[in-house]
């Protein structure tokens, strides 16, 4: 399963330093409060989305036609407690700023890391040699 997951380390570690930047931001603005708010942004979405990776790594491991269902329900499990946090969080609470910009941050941050991570993989390939004009399909399922 490590080997379906080699993609993790890097925006894990990018979600580490923004956490660290948005508590002392989130500090800054808005006290303890914001501290609490702007790392929670941060956690939230790091955790959902290494959740994510680690049930559909385990997917693929196990049965690979389950990845879409796990994929699924993991995105169904983590936005139901999504909003339950969000809804557990009493109205004008002072760190709801920090923990809204955090999250927008976070997410932007992780998908960046992620591409950059992606393009830069060494992903095998493989190259086709056809004749041509070669259709796959023109003799075997005529309808």
């Amino acid at each position: 399963m490590a080997s379906r997951l080699k993609h993790l380390p890097l925006p894990l570690a990018v979600s580490g330093g923004l956490l660290v930047v948005a508590a002392v931001a989130g500090w800054f603005t808005a006290g303890s409060a914001g501290l609490i708010g702007g790392a929670g942004g941060v956690a939230v979405v790091a955790g959902g989305y290494a959740l994510s990776s680690v049930a559909v790594a385990w997917a693929d491991s196990v049965l690979p036609k389950m990845v879409m269902t796990v994929g699924l329900a993991t995105y169904l499990f983590k936005f139901s407690l999504l909003g339950l946090v969000i809804f557990a969080v009493p109205r004008g609470w002072a760190g709801i700023p920090a923990m809204a910009v955090a999250m927008v941050v976070s997410v932007v941050a992780w998908l960046g890391a992620q591409v950059w991570w992606t393009v830069r993989a060494e992903v095998p390939q493989v190259t086709y040699h056809l004749e041509p004009g070669y259709r796959p399909y023109d003799d075997e399922h005529e309808e």
